[in-house]
């Protein structure tokens, strides 16, 4: 799909790689769900601006190609549906084969900016009623909105320019301040985010004994990490009892909840019912959940991860 503004286009997958351009940058980098498929065109691949070596991301290093490099570059990467959003990442060549950007999750931010209008639409039918703003707590104000592993700010963005207040939560120090630096150049001025270099869960407690709510919880962990005081992380093991934490954040007022995962051997169901678990305290309120996939040039499925989504 080709959309005004836009600088990113999966162009080929197979062999357990994906080739993808972004801005002036053709990549081409290990992806394991890309195996057991055929490339669809050779030529192409030969034109890579640069090629990260190994079979997975975060075994190989980046070998130069014979196109021009330019080590940092500004991409914009448009949301789709009517909003007609358009957000600017800032992406360098990192050790691991990442560049700052995962765009398979571009659909989630769409699905941020339509809970916001459903939120605005609901808000204004209870002022019609005579409770005018008012949150399914009866507090007013913009909706409050938590972000762990936030990464480099694309759905802290989708949520900011809806109007929320957003907690941007990272341990990686350098990734936070690569979030701020997008916020910027997609217009941040008039964002309201809060930036926090801290550990996941160590955050969540200390939130949960202040007393501080809010409204939604985006999660995009990682199967393993490390918080910025060597704080271990498994999502096997944490991300339940981190869940039960956002639960707490969220009691009585949450107005949506959004959980992604790259972690082979987790799938939709399992993540459904660990986010239903976790935040309402049982499985009777099951999540929409669905693959994270990106569509290629010759129109083929790439799938990168899993979702669940809740309100469905």
């Amino acid at each position: 799909m080709t959309v005004a503004g836009n600088q990113y286009q999966l162009l080929d997958f197979g062999a357990g790689r994906k080739l993808e351009r972004f801005g002036p940058w053709l990549l081409d980098r290990p992806c394991p769900s890309a195996a057991g498929v055929d490339q669809s065109s050779l030529p192409l691949w030969r034109e890579a601006t640069a090629r990260f070596t190994g079979t997975r991301v975060g075994d190989g290093r980046w070998l130069r190609g014979s196109k021009p490099w330019r080590p940092n570059s500004e991409v914009m990467v448009a949301v789709p549906g009517a909003s007609a959003t358009v957000l600017t990442f800032h992406l360098a060549p990192l050790p691991s084969g990442q560049v700052g950007l995962f765009p398979e999750q571009r659909a989630n931010w769409q699905w941020i900016a339509e809970q916001a209008n459903r939120v605005r639409a609901s808000r204004a039918g209870a002022g019609r009623a005579g409770r005018d703003g008012a949150r399914q707590d009866g507090t007013e104000g913009p909706l409050k909105v938590l972000n762990l592993f936030a990464y480099t700010g694309g759905s802290t963005m989708a949520a900011a320019l809806t109007g929320a207040e957003v907690t941007h939560v990272d341990a990686a120090r350098s990734v936070v301040a690569r979030a701020r630096e997008n916020a910027a150049a997609s217009g941040g001025q008039a964002m309201r985010i809060r930036w926090i270099v801290e550990d996941a869960t160590k955050f969540c407690q200390r939130e949960v004994r202040r007393g501080n709510q809010y409204d939604a919880v985006i999660l995009d962990p990682p199967s393993y990490g490390h918080g910025p005081k060597g704080q271990r992380w498994s999502i096997q093991r944490d991300l339940l009892p981190l869940l039960t934490l956002c639960g707490q954040l969220t009691k009585s007022r949450c107005a949506y909840v959004l959980v992604t995962c790259h972690t082979p051997g987790m799938g939709p169901a399992e993540l459904s019912a660990t986010l239903a678990e976790g935040i309402f305290g049982h499985c009777g309120r099951p999540a929409d959940t669905g693959l994270l996939q990106q569509e290629a040039a010759d129109g083929r499925r790439l799938t990168g991860g899993v979702y669940a989504r809740w309100p469905g």
